[in-house]
C-alpha cells in the first residue's frame, strides 16, 4: 500500500518557495554560479562536467603523484552484501517493466527510462498513464530528451525532501532529477558513523553532484569538502543548502576536477576522516581534464588512502553503468587499504518496489572500506 503523500496544494506552496533566487556568494574555484537554464543541467553521474563530446581539447595529462606501494594484509572482505532502499514518505519505486520505471517523490509520479527493467511492468496502463512527468526523446547522457506533463505544467525546479531535508530537484534533459535514491544507504551509514564519532569529522565529497550527501553529513556534525568539476551542479547543491536551511554548516563548494584536486590536497597534506568517491564511467573536467573510470580509478583509490586521517573513519566508493563485478572494487580497495586494518564491504545497491511481491531494481556497484572504530 503506498503511503499518504502530502496533498499537491501544499506542495504547490513549497514549489513557490523553492523558487526564490539563489543569493549565495560565489564557490571556490569559480565564479558566482548562474541558475542553470531552463531543461539544463549537469551530467548526472556524480558531476562529469562537460558532456561527451563538448566543445574543447582535452587538457594535457598531468604528471601523476608518486604513490607509496601499500604493504600488510588486506582488510578481510564481507560480499556481497546488498543494500536496499523501500518505499517512504519521501520516495518509492511504484513499478518497473519494459525499459522503464514508475516512481513517486513526495506526492508526484515520475516515469523515465531504465535500462536494467527488463520485466513486464505488474500495473496496467492506466497507473503509468497517471504519471505527472514523464521523459521522452532520447535517453543517452548528451542531454537531448524532453519531458512532458500530461495533468498540468510543472517548473523547471519543485520541492523534494529527504528524512526531513528539504532540497530541490529538476526536470532535466538528461533524465534525471537530481538524486540517487538508491544512494540513501550510503547516506544512512554515513551519517551514523559521523553522529558515532563524537568528535570533529572531516568528509571530502568528491563528485558531488547536487550535494544531498554533502548535506546530510553536514547536518550530522561533519565539516565537508565538497568537490564537482560542473558549475551548474555546484550552483544547484547551493541552491540545496538554501532550501535545507543548512547555510549555517561548514561547506565548502569547489568547482574543480575531481582527480586535480585530490592530487592538491596530499600535496598540501590535508587529512579526511571520511571520503565519499561517485565517479562517471566518462567525463571532462572544467579545463578539459578527461576522467576515463577503469584508467583513473585506481590512481583517484591511491590518492584517497593518502588522504585519510589518523583517525579515519570510512571511505565509500561507487560505481554506476559499468561492466564489471563489485568483486572487482573490493579488490581494487582491497589493496589500496593493505595495512590498514576495518573491513571491507562490496556489493550492490538496490530498490525495492513497493506492494506484494516486489521485484528488485539493481542500480549500481559498490565498495566501501570501514575501520575498525566506526
Amino acid at each position: 500500500m503506498e503511503p499518504i503523500a502530502p496533498k499537491k496544494h501544499e506542495w504547490r506552496r513549497a514549489l513557490a518557495r523553492s523558487r526564490r533566487p539563489n543569493r549565495k556568494g560565489p564557490v571556490e574555484g569559480e565564479e558566482r554560479p548562474r541558475r542553470p537554464a531552463r531543461g539544463a543541467g549537469p551530467k548526472p553521474e556524480g558531476g562529469a562536467g562537460l558532456p561527451v563530446g563538448a566543445a574543447g581539447a582535452p587538457a594535457a595529462a598531468a604528471q601523476r603523484l608518486d604513490l607509496p606501494k601499500r604493504e600488510g594484509a588486506r582488510p578481510p572482505l564481507d560480499a556481497p552484501r546488498v543494500l536496499t532502499v523501500r518505499e517512504s514518505e519521501d520516495y518509492a519505486l511504484i513499478d518497473s517493466g519494459a525499459g522503464e520505471k514508475l516512481e513517486r517523490y513526495g506526492p508526484l509520479r515520475v516515469r523515465r527510462p531504465e535500462n536494467q527493467a527488463i520485466w513486464s511492468p505488474r500495473l496496467g496502463a492506466s497507473d503509468w498513464n497517471r504519471a505527472d512527468a514523464v521523459f521522452t526523446g532520447d535517453t543517452d547522457e548528451e542531454g537531448t530528451g524532453r519531458w512532458r506533463f500530461p495533468i498540468e505544467p510543472l517548473g523547471e525546479t519543485w520541492p523534494l525532501s529527504h528524512e526531513g531535508l528539504s532540497y530541490l530537484g529538476r526536470f532535466t534533459s538528461f533524465r534525471h532529477v537530481g538524486v540517487f535514491p538508491e544512494q540513501s544507504a550510503h547516506w544512512s551509514f554515513a551519517c551514523e558513523a559521523i553522529a558515532r564519532a563524537g568528535r570533529p569529522v572531516r568528509l571530502l565529497n568528491l563528485f558531488g553532484y547536487t550535494g544531498l550527501a554533502s548535506l546530510l553529513a553536514a547536518r550530522a556534525g561533519a565539516e565537508v569538502t565538497h568537490v564537482d568539476a560542473s558549475k551548474k551542479a555546484i550552483a544547484w547543491a547551493r541552491e540545496n543548502q538554501e532550501a535545507a536551511g543548512l547555510t549555517d554548516r561548514p561547506i565548502r563548494w569547489i568547482c574543480e576536477d575531481a582527480v586535480r584536486y585530490a592530487e592538491r590536497e596530499v600535496k598540501r597534506g590535508s587529512r579526511y576522516d571520511a571520503i565519499l568517491l561517485d565517479p562517471p564511467k566518462f567525463g571532462r573536467g572544467p579545463k578539459g581534464e578527461v576522467w576515463q573510470l577503469f584508467d583513473d580509478l585506481p590512481y583517484l583509490v591511491g590518492l584517497a588512502r593518502e588522504l585519510l586521517s589518523d583517525r579515519p573513519l570510512f571511505v565509500i566508493l561507487t560505481a554506476y553503468s559499468i561492466r564489471a563485478s563489485f568483486y572487482a572494487l573490493s579488490a581494487l580497495m582491497g589493496e589500496a587499504f593493505r595495512g590498514l586494518g576495518g573491513r571491507i564491504e562490496a556489493g550492490e545497491l538496490i530498490i525495492e518496489e513497493q506492494g506484494e511481491e516486489p521485484r528488485l531494481l539493481s542500480t549500481s556497484l559498490f565498495s566501501r572500506w570501514i575501520a575498525d572504530n566506526a
